[in-house]
């Protein structure tokens, strides 16, 4: 068995896709920063690294049990003995897990540049044991689960936004009007009113989802700040980015 010590980490929670575990750089001042005084590596397979970081389903058996009370969170003077926490790596990538006492990865963590060295250099001077997926599970994606290349080369910040401005279009989706989402159609493009009134509702939501999937622009951060206005849980998110209240 190979350990890593003193490895940084920066838990996100509950998050079923590795475009929401920020990297060190994407870092904040304010994320709880926690110490593990000790992690065990292991070595997986480019399926089950994918399966481990994009999924919340349980771990293969044959993981959990490698890596059972292998791993310790250093807290105050003490060492915290963590039932199934751990580095994983498939050569290219790397993510730390703790389940938490479950057998499914709800907490995720990027890793220091210094300790992904690290774990490079243990791959380099060690023979591990791979381990695989039983079985190939296709990631499904959608607008609550945005596909990744929606969200490629955004910034945290334009990410965490971009998602809020889906939780809104979804809810825009089950509750607006006819006459609402073409409202909402015709903000994000004003041009193009007189053929936005000749579309049907579920024309006009289809067309408005497909033109905001691209990117992130000062168009979109404005048809957003409008539509989670006057929405209290939505102007929280808005306002966990900002650090301001909507407008």
């Amino acid at each position: 068995m190979v350990h890593i010590r003193d490895v940084w980490v920066n838990w996100f929670e509950g998050e079923e896709n590795g475009y929401n575990v920020c990297d060190f750089h994407e870092w904040r001042s304010d994320d709880r920063i926690e110490v593990l005084d000790q992690a065990i590596l292991v070595y997986v397979t480019t399926n089950l690294f994918h399966f481990i970081e994009n999924d919340l389903s349980d771990l293969p058996e044959e993981l959990l049990a490698e890596v059972h009370q292998q791993s310790y969170l250093r807290k105050n003077m003490s060492r915290i003995q963590l039932d199934y926490c751990f580095i994983a790596t498939d050569g290219e990538r790397i993510i730390a897990i703790d389940t938490m006492g479950y057998k499914t990865p709800i907490r995720k963590s990027r890793l220091t540049p210094r300790q992904e060295q690290l774990v490079y250099e243990q791959l380099k001077q060690n023979v591990l044991k791979q381990f695989d997926l039983p079985q190939a599970v296709e990631k499904q994606y959608h607008i609550l689960s945005p596909n990744p290349e929606d969200l490629w080369g955004l910034t945290r910040k334009e990410r965490q936004l971009k998602q809020l401005l889906y939780m809104a279009l979804d809810q825009l989706y089950s509750t607006g009007t006819d006459a609402e989402v073409r409202y909402w159609y015709t903000e994000w493009s004003p041009n193009d009113y007189v053929r936005i009134q000749m579309l049907n509702r579920d024309e006009a939501w289809e067309q408005l989802y497909s033109e905001i999937r691209q990117g992130w622009t000062e168009r979109h951060h404005q048809l957003c700040e409008a539509l989670v206005r006057g929405q209290a849980f939505f102007e929280k998110l808005w306002e966990l980015e900002h650090g301001t209240s909507v407008k």
